[in-house]
Order: C-alpha cells, then structure tokens, then sequence
C-alpha cells in the first residue's frame, strides 16, 4: 500500500513537533527565513530538532539564501533535506546543495497560466544539473515568499509528475482527502492549514490533517485492489462476453 508522506512546516515549538511526531509526520519543516512569523534561528532549531525520534526529518526552509546561512543551519541540528522557497537559480540550489551536502527540494509557485510542460521541464533541468536534487515542492503563486494558503489548479500537475512531487498551498483538513486521492502525490506540506495562530500549531487539526490524508491512502488502496481483481477474474479478458 502506497502512504503519502506528510510534512508539518513552520514548527517553532517543542509541545507542536510533539504532537506532529505522536500524530503520524514523517517530517517536520523549520523555516530559516527572518520575515517570516514561522522564523527560527539555527540556535531555536537545534533543541527542537535534536529531540525528533528516528525516521522523523529535519526539512530546513530557506528563502534566498546564501551557502554560509544555509551552513550555520546544518551544522545546528539533523538537517535531512534543505527546502529552497525563494528565486534561487537551478546553479545556485545544485551548488549550496554541494556545499552542505544535503539533498534539496525546490519549490514551484504554480500560476494560473503555468503549463504542464513547464513543470516537466523544469523538473528535468533541476535532475540534470544536481544529483542531490529531490523533488519540486508545487505551491500557489501569490506576490510573496511563502505559502498563503490558496490552492491552485490541480490539473496542471502531469500524471507522470504526480507521483514524484509534494503537493502543497492551501491545503486543509477538509481537503487533504480529494486532493490525495485526485493528484496521488508523493507527498503532502501543510503549515496555516493546521495553525491556531500564524507559528502556533493546533494539535486537533495536525490529528485530523494527518487522518484526513490516511483516508486518501485508504480509498486510493480499496480503488487498486478493485481494479487488480477486475483484471484478474474470469471473463475479464478482452473480447469476453461476460
């Protein structure tokens, strides 16, 4: 059975990366980026990333930043995977990337007129230019660095793409199950989603998020299994008269 990885971005508190860890994250998002209510600063970072249990990643979230900033992170705490949100170049990801030693994401901020194509393509030169590079992060475009809670069109994530990308923007629990079972992303990246307050997480809504996108998992799983029995049974062949 295929589950989506679920991150929780924007932790600044120990009691919220608990309860995203005692509610299934497999990773948590900490954002190294000043103007942001999310910030925290590498010597915030280290406590909180120091107590994450096995298995559960340290996502580092940078907005324009160069390699020493990004260093001074990794060198205070168990970064797993550098997040670049910014307008940083495919050279400048691929060289920070090198120089920590750090697989990277990098997020695409979807418009309204961006093509299917263009995701493909960029996605491909992000590949050819750095081994360490991971996946595109897809998030809404808006006029500023950061999610801001807006979903973007759906359809223009390619079939071949999904599998590979982590879907983000506007994502909540109301919607966590359609868009799983809709794009069958690689993973999800929810932060206001799951908010009391701009930095301040809600436990209830990490819960119900988290169970919201198992669902997803779920009736992806039962849709599967139904079509492996289809093809599988008696008459089910093509020309049969069943």
């Amino acid at each position: 059975m295929h589950r989506t990885r679920i991150k929780i971005c924007g932790i600044t508190r120990a009691q919220d990366a608990h309860a995203a860890v005692a509610s299934g994250a497999d990773a948590l998002g900490f954002v190294f980026y000043p103007k942001s209510p999310r910030y925290v600063s590498p010597a915030q970072f280290a406590p909180l990333a120091a107590s994450l249990p096995p298995y559960v990643s340290a996502v580092a979230l940078f907005v324009n930043a160069g390699v020493d900033e990004v260093r001074a992170v990794v060198e205070a705490g168990p970064v797993a995977l550098l997040q670049f949100h910014g307008d940083e170049t495919v050279d400048a990801c691929a060289r920070i990337a090198d120089a920590v030693k750090r697989p990277f994401v990098h997020a695409y901020r979807v418009k309204p007129d961006t093509t299917p194509r263009e995701l493909l393509e960029c996605e491909l030169a992000y590949r050819a230019a750095s081994p360490w590079f991971s996946g595109l992060l897809l998030d809404t475009y808006v006029d500023a660095y950061g999610g801001a809670g807006k979903v973007f069109d759906w359809s223009l994530i390619p079939k071949e793409l999904a599998p590979r990308v982590v879907l983000s923007g506007g994502l909540s629990v109301q919607n966590a199950t359609s868009a799983v079972v809709r794009v069958r992303p690689w993973a999800v990246d929810i932060s206001s989603g799951v908010e009391a307050a701009r930095g301040i997480k809600d436990a209830r809504r990490i819960a119900d998020f988290i169970a919201a996108v198992r669902a997803a998992d779920a009736t992806i799983e039962s849709e599967q299994t139904h079509e492996r029995s289809t093809r599988s049974s008696p008459g089910s062949e093509p020309g049969s008269t069943r």
